[in-house]
């Protein structure tokens, strides 16, 4: 754990130009913290560093030039079910910020021993409820009275669910200028994406709930969650709306589909004042940041499969490059899919 610290702390005060003297002494009481308790606490500062950090690093992250805007809520303080859920309420309203969306990340207490005192088992705070539930959710079978998923998480090995107010989650009707057919099938999409299935792991100590958000791409409601497969598949009633002949392929009606799509999820979004990026001034961030972090002197690594757009890949300019995907900390770590508790109590709150 020293070893992880003394790198975090180092790069830290290096990058921060904090005097070597505050750097040699920071590391002095890390170390007797250590001994006396095996592990040690991040200052308010640190914290707040490591999360950005975590985020510049993330190897599958298009909108890293934020990085250092992100907000943190620190809420490590928090120990019973009531604080906790009041905290999640909190970010949500916080990060929608009526459509304004600010990037902010909430950590609760890290992981000590074996001691892990909040884990959320939902990959996202805010999810729709359908006939294919998460696994977490379908193996303790909650009473689902709303169109949004409970929250599930465990406090001390016992599971608890809440219910989000449906009067809390800013959601989008999506809409197309030119397509009124297409109003007609009443779709929408919720504002914020805050991943909650993911642990935080800075200078050797592992936060295992720490749910953030950044803002959406267009891409990722319209050609993945509403087109995919094996997401809602609704690329036939979506083409049939806007009239596309499904006869052959040769009209290439999946595509006019997918960019007339990816249109209206961008339109929608704007038209109701709600924070979103397209793909291509998406990739010409990315392009800034890429620039940024060469002039700081600092590697640049990323997952290519994830930084390429899923609609028209090849006309930015990150498609024509090569990533070097090794993951360096602080960052954050996709925990193991299933529930490993399921059987137990669930307590309703």
């Amino acid at each position: 754990m020293f070893d992880q610290a003394q790198s975090f702390i180092r790069n830290m005060h290096q990058e921060l130009n904090i005097p070597h003297a505050e750097t040699e002494a920071r590391l002095q009481s890390i170390a007797e913290e250590i001994r006396r308790t095996q592990t040690y606490r991040h200052t308010p500062e640190e914290l707040e560093y490591g999360v950005r950090v975590a985020w510049r690093n993330s190897n599958r992250c298009i909108g890293r030039l934020f990085w250092d805007k992100l907000t943190l809520i620190d809420r490590r303080h928090v120990q019973t079910p009531a604080e906790f859920e009041a905290a999640l309420l909190h970010h949500i309203d916080y990060a929608t910020n009526k459509g304004k969306i600010r990037p902010s990340i909430t950590v609760f207490p890290p992981r000590t021993g074996n001691c892990t005192p909040f884990i959320i088992l939902n990959d996202q705070l805010i999810r729709y409820t359908s006939d294919t539930l998460a696994e977490p959710v379908k193996s303790i079978k909650p009473d689902i009275t709303s169109k949004f998923l409970p929250i599930i998480y465990q406090h001390n090995e016992q599971l608890h669910t809440l219910a989000l107010p449906e009067e809390k989650i800013l959601e989008v009707p999506l809409r197309h200028p030119n397509h009124p057919a297409f109003d007609d099938l009443n779709l929408a999409w919720y504002a914020v994406p805050i991943i909650s299935g993911m642990e935080l792991r800075i200078g050797g100590i592992t936060y295992p709930c720490a749910p953030f958000n950044g803002w959406y791409m267009e891409s990722e409601i319209a050609s993945r969650n509403l087109l995919d497969c094996y997401r809602y598949n609704l690329i036939e009633q979506i083409a049939d709306s806007f009239g596309f002949d499904r006869t052959t392929t040769a009209t290439y009606w999946r595509d006019r589909t997918l960019v007339e799509l990816n249109y209206a999820v961008y339109h929608s979004y704007k038209s109701h004042g709600v924070a979103v990026v397209d793909h291509y001034t998406a990739s010409k961030q990315f392009e800034k940041f890429e620039e940024q972090e060469r002039a700081a002197g600092r590697r640049i690594t990323g997952d290519w499969t994830w930084l390429i757009p899923p609609i028209s890949p090849s006309l930015v300019h990150n498609f024509h490059k090569g990533y070097d995907n090794t993951y360096r900390d602080p960052n954050f770590y996709y925990r193991k899919k299933g529930c490993p508790f399921a059987g137990q109590s669930i307590r309703d709150h």
